[in-house]
């Protein structure tokens, strides 16, 4: 019975924590921190292609897009600006849905913060 019972919350905790590709398209309320401090907000999409990646495209007041892959509860993109800048964002894929991460663009000291909260 213990044997049981350690194997199933396993099993429940792996599923809590694991979302698949399909859960996580569509759109998002993007919140975000600038590398100066500065604030900005817009929305995001996000596109499924397989079962482990994606396109994603913000729009924040300027427009980005770029690829992304899913990890159990990592997310990663990388995307370019109009402009060709080149950049990275990291994400962790909360329980509500939400995706809580970090970014940086190439060449440029420090970092930003980036919340994408599902659209219904």
């Amino acid at each position: 019975m213990h044997r049981f019972g350690l194997t199933g919350l396993a099993l429940l905790l792996g599923l809590a924590t694991s979302v698949g590709a399909q859960e996580i398209g569509g759109m998002y309320q993007v919140e975000g921190t600038n590398l100066d401090g500065s604030r900005y907000s817009g929305t995001a999409r996000i596109d499924i292609t397989s079962s482990t990646t994606c396109r994603i495209h913000w729009d924040t007041g300027t427009s980005s897009s770029g690829i992304c892959m899913i990890n159990q509860n990592a997310f990663a993109a990388a995307y370019a600006f109009e402009n060709g800048t080149i950049g990275l964002v990291v994400y962790e894929l909360m329980r509500d849905g939400t995706l809580d991460g970090v970014w940086t663009i190439a060449d440029t000291a420090g970092a930003g913060t980036e919340t994408l909260t599902p659209l219904q």
